[in-house]
């Protein structure tokens, strides 16, 4: 159950909106103004909104899921959270007595909340019953992981013929070429059934005319793909690790197969991605004793947000366990022990120059590694001409800001909680720079997420 008594910070709350809109909608409702009847409990928020019709917006948010918040809202929106749960939250986190704690809910938010006990004890009735093995052939599977893998090797094999003729024509062509060229090798790539190099053809046809020293860019590019390309015609040469981590970079299904790791993981940064046709949402999270730094990842269908959602700052009692590959991050989030609760531990800091170093000795495990996670201990934003960069407060070394970073809007609320004074900052850190993604004062302040 949530601990009664703690309330999440107005920056806890809004890091869960579903994108920027919602952020703002939610800010404007989380007032008593338009709020009645509310309430809270056992882990539970409830309250009535008033909308535009005569009927209230019967609004309630169940915080003590292990799986994280889970909302219910009589509003016709699709994004979880609507803007009536975000404001109800930002109510009861604002703790000024508009959301008292009741004894019990009232019987329209009491019905959704047993009905989710009701479908959560029957999810977990089949999984104990079903058998471990399934139902699965797994004669049927070998034959169809085959077939992937002839269609795999097909497109590795066409795509290099496609980089060695644009490196005997000259980069020079690629820029006359045009997206048409990079979207038909893409669209083979993915009738290969390898959406991970489709989703490198793509960022290739963006290099050309980008400003100077393009082809130098595209060239490195190509040598990436290049080296993918041959790390699956030539996989049975690798070690295990770096061939599963190259299965990966390709896009191939793989399960989490190492060990549950049970601990009390920070919920270090979440922000998701979005393109036509889905969204993907990153979950950083940080062990108390195990000290490892893992990544969630969880995806909704395009124009839907995933249903997986932590607050940062809080801490998470549950099992991950690790998907195969040299270098990975990425686990699978397993049993859960208890509801997202209050943490008073960080993860960690370090300098900028062992930042970088870290990325360094990670691209051995894996050449295609576009950045790490890491926190970085007493830095201060600053500029360096027109640009942004995190200055080490005790040393003189700095990692300039990505460009992503420098257009979002966190990077004035980081340059507001610095002050001109150290703060730790975890972010990820690549070869474009470090992307701060939530910050912490000097002393025992709380989260504050940038993204």
């Amino acid at each position: 159950m949530t601990e009664q008594g703690v309330r999440w910070t107005a920056e806890q709350v809004l890091a869960l909106a579903p994108d920027a809109a919602s952020r703002k909608a939610g800010g404007k409702l989380g007032t008593a103004g338009p709020w009645s009847e509310a309430g809270s409990g056992e882990g539970t928020v409830w309250g009535l909104c008033k909308g535009s019709g005569s009927r209230p917006y019967q609004t309630v948010v169940d915080l003590a899921d292990a799986a994280g918040p889970a909302y219910r809202c009589s509003c016709p929106s699709r994004k979880f959270p609507c803007k009536h749960a975000l404001g109800l939250l930002l109510l009861w986190a604002g703790d000024d007595g508009s959301v008292p704690a009741s004894a019990e809910p009232p019987d329209w938010a009491e019905q959704w909340l047993a009905g989710r006990r009701k479908r959560a004890g029957s999810k977990q009735a089949r999984e104990e019953g079903s058998s471990p093995s399934g139902s699965a052939d797994p004669e049927a599977a070998r034959r169809r992981a085959e077939r992937r893998a002839e269609r795999v090797t097909a497109g590795a094999t066409e795509l290099e013929q496609r980089l060695a003729d644009l490196l005997r024509g000259g980069l020079a062509a690629a820029e006359q070429a045009g997206y048409g060229l990079w979207d038909e090798t893409a669209a083979r790539m993915v009738d290969a059934q390898a959406p991970g190099l489709a989703a490198r053809v793509r960022e290739l046809g963006a290099i050309p005319g980008s400003g100077a020293g393009w082809p130098a860019r595209l060239l490195e590019e190509c040598a990436l793909l290049h080296l993918l390309d041959q790390g699956w015609l030539h996989r049975d040469r690798l070690p295990d690790a770096l061939a599963a981590t190259v299965r990966s970079r390709l896009g191939l299904p793989a399960t989490a197969e190492g060990p549950p790791v049970r601990d009390r993981w920070l919920v270090l940064a979440q922000y998701d991605t979005v393109d036509p046709k889905l969204t993907t949402r990153r979950i950083w999270l940080h062990g108390a004793a195990s000290g490892g730094t893992r990544l969630l990842l969880s995806y909704g269908a395009a124009g839907r947000a995933p249903e997986l959602s932590l607050p940062v700052g809080l801490a998470l009692d549950a099992e991950l366990s690790a998907y195969p590959g040299a270098g990975q991050a990425r686990s699978a989030l397993g049993e859960r022990y208890a509801a997202p609760a209050s943490a008073a531990f960080r993860p960690p800091g370090t300098t900028t120059a062992e930042a970088a170093a870290r990325y360094g000795e990670a691209l051995r495990d894996d050449p295609w590694l576009e950045s790490v996670p890491v926190t970085l201990d007493r830095v201060i934003p600053a500029t360096d001409g027109d640009l942004w960069q995190l200055a080490d407060a005790d040393t003189d070394s700095a990692l300039p800001l990505t460009r992503a970073a420098r257009a979002r809007p966190g990077l004035w609320r980081l340059v507001a909680l610095s002050g001109g004074g150290p703060v730790t900052v975890f972010g990820e850190c690549g070869h474009r720079g470090f992307t701060p993604l939530t910050a912490w004062p000097e002393g025992t302040g709380e989260a504050v997420p940038l993204c």
